[in-house]
C-alpha cells in the first residue's frame, strides 16, 4: 500500500468515526444545512467564529467575500423555487453577513 492509499484509508476511517458520532438527523441534507454550512465558513473568515480545527479566530476578508458571494449566487439561482420561509432565511443570512463584512473592513 503506497502513501496515497494509506492516507485515503486513514481519511475514510476518520470520516466513518465522525459519522458514528453525529446523529443521523444532522446528516440530512437540506437547503438550510447548505446555507448554514456556507455561512459558517463566511463567519470564520470574518473572524466572528473560531476555526473548529484550531479554535482560533482567523480573519480572511477575501475568503469571507467568496462565501457571501456563494450565498448570493445560490439565492439568484434558486429564485422563484424557494418556499417563502427559505427565501427569508437565506436573505436574512446574507444581509447579516454583508453587514459583518462591511464592519470588518
Amino acid at each position: 500500500m503506497d502513501q496515497k492509499d494509506s492516507a485515503k484509508t486513514s481519511d475514510e476511517i476518520q470520516n466513518k468515526d465522525l459519522a458514528k458520532e453525529i446523529p443521523n438527523h444532522i446528516l440530512t441534507p437540506s437547503l438550510s444545512t447548505l446555507v448554514l454550512s456556507i455561512a459558517s465558513s463566511a463567519a470564520m473568515a470574518l473572524g466572528i467564529a473560531p476555526n473548529p480545527q484550531t479554535q482560533k479566530m482567523e480573519k480572511n476578508i477575501e475568503n469571507a467575500k467568496f462565501h457571501i458571494d456563494l450565498l448570493i449566487l445560490l439565492r439568484e439561482k434558486t429564485r422563484n423555487n424557494l418556499e417563502e420561509d427559505e427565501e427569508k432565511f437565506l436573505t436574512s443570512i446574507i444581509n447579516d453577513l454583508q453587514v459583518k463584512y462591511i464592519q470588518s473592513k
